[in-house]
C-alpha cells in the first residue's frame, strides 16, 4: 500500500513506537527515517554539547536503520538541520516530504494537554497542520 514512509525520530518512547509502526506497516515500502536537529535552539549552549546532541541523533539514526534492515525492509537515514532562528522542525521534516515521493509520514507524540503543550508546543501538530500527505502520529505506551 505504501512505498515511502517517513519516520521522524528524537529518541524519545513516542518515536520508538513511531518506528515500530512503520515497520509494522511497511513491509513493502521503504522506510526514510529523519531525525532533525534545532540548530537555533542549541545555539546557546556550548560547543561540546551540540558535538554530544549530533552524536546521540546520530547514533539514535544508526539503531533504527538496523531495525528496519533487521525486518528486511530497504531503509535510508538522515540526520538534517534546521535553516535559522525562523526554522522549525516541522517545516524542515516538511521540506523532506517536498523533496521526495512520500505517502505517509509517521511521528511520535507525547499527547500533552493544557500548560504543558501551550509551554512546550508540539512538533506533531505543527507538522500536520502542513503536511501534504498522509500522517499517522503514535504516543507512547501508558503505564499500567
Amino acid at each position: 500500500m505504501y512505498h515511502t514512509i517517513l519516520v521522524a525520530i528524537d529518541g524519545s518512547e513516542c518515536s520508538e513506537r513511531a518506528l515500530d509502526e512503520a515497520i509494522r506497516i511497511g513491509a513493502r515500502a521503504k522506510i526514510y527515517i529523519v531525525s532533525v536537529i534545532d540548530v537555533a535552539a542549541l545555539s546557546s549552549f556550548p560547543a561540546a554539547y551540540r558535538v554530544d546532541v549530533r552524536e546521540e541523533s546520530g547514533h539514535a539514526l544508526d539503531i533504527a536503520y538496523a531495525r528496519v534492515l533487521d525486518a528486511g525492509i530497504a531503509c535510508e537515514t538522515e540526520l538534517a538541520e534546521t535553516r535559522n532562528v525562523t526554522d522549525t522542525i516541522a517545516k524542515c521534516l516538511q521540506r523532506r516530504v517536498e523533496q521526495m515521493p512520500v505517502d505517509l509520514v509517521v511521528m511520535g507524540t507525547h499527547g500533552r494537554t493544557g500548560f504543558r503543550r501551550v509551554a512546550l508546543g508540539s512538533v506533531a501538530e505543527a507538522f500536520v497542520r502542513r503536511s501534504t500527505c498522509p500522517v499517522m502520529l503514535t504516543r507512547a505506551k501508558q503505564a499500567s
